[in-house]
């Protein structure tokens, strides 16, 4: 069994280019690099993985500062954000 320190420990897929720990990019989304290290995930990690480390909430909340840092990813973040709110599910 996987125990949650192991899993802090572990430095995941999309961080190839960083060798970030999850522990490493929870901080990191703390501080004040918090904006680029979110755009950075959200660019990245495959969506439900984005999940992971933040809410919706946190995402549309600072969708702003954000969309200006997502590259080729913005289009496709801007159709889920949209697409939920018309939804109702955010």
């Amino acid at each position: 069994m996987v125990t949650k320190q192991q899993i802090e420990e572990t430095i995941p897929y999309f961080s190839w280019d960083k060798h970030w720990t999850t522990r490493e990019i929870r901080k990191r989304l703390n501080g004040e690099q918090s904006i680029n290290t979110l755009a950075w995930i959200m660019r990245e990690a495959k969506f439900c993985d984005v999940w992971t480390f933040v809410s919706p909430s946190t995402v549309i909340s600072n969708f702003e500062k954000l969309k200006n840092q997502l590259g080729r990813k913005k289009d496709f973040w801007e159709y889920i954000l949209n697409k939920w709110q018309k939804l109702g599910k955010i």
